[in-house]
């Protein structure tokens, strides 16, 4: 009896938490503005490089100084 009583008021605590989280959530919606999502123009004159260009490779020469295994 005791554990169906708990539960009624869980449930009643959570249906009415559940009930003011809506109603200011839909509350604060009507105010909202809706944000100017538009890039601005950008001109420009000159050229710009190429961003993923990579450097040549370097050819790996063996070095014959004795050093190593």
């Amino acid at each position: 009896m005791r554990n169906r009583m708990l539960r009624s008021v869980l449930v009643a605590a959570f249906s009415a938490v559940m009930a003011v989280g809506i109603l200011v959530g839909l509350s604060e919606s009507s105010g909202d503005v809706q944000a100017d999502s538009a890039w601005p123009a950008r001109v420009t004159s000159e050229m710009q490089p190429a961003d993923s260009a990579w450097p040549a490779p370097q050819p790996i020469v063996p070095s014959f100084d004795g050093a190593g295994s």
